[in-house]
């Protein structure tokens, strides 16, 4: 992964554009790193990853909640309780 300044980023933001279509690139700040740019395809393919990983892990909270008998009807109560 190629690395680029904020500065080089900023004065050379064509040739960063082109090289982000090919692979990520990290920017830095003062010896930090910043940020990562991606190309929006990867950006997307990266967007869908997670909510699917996120779908999964919802999907199997519930059934294991489930299994430990929880119901709408408690969850609810549970919901309620302010204490």
């Amino acid at each position: 992964m190629q690395t680029f300044t904020a500065n080089e980023a900023k004065t050379h933001f064509g040739e960063f554009l082109d090289i982000v279509q090919r692979e990520p690139v990290r920017v830095t700040r003062h010896d930090r790193v910043v940020g990562v740019m991606v190309s929006a395809e990867d950006y997307e393919a990266m967007r869908a990853f997670y909510a699917d990983r996120l779908r999964k892990t919802m999907d199997e909270t519930a059934d294991a909640a489930e299994n430990a008998g929880m119901t709408p009807e408690i969850l609810e109560q549970l919901l309620a309780d302010e204490s």
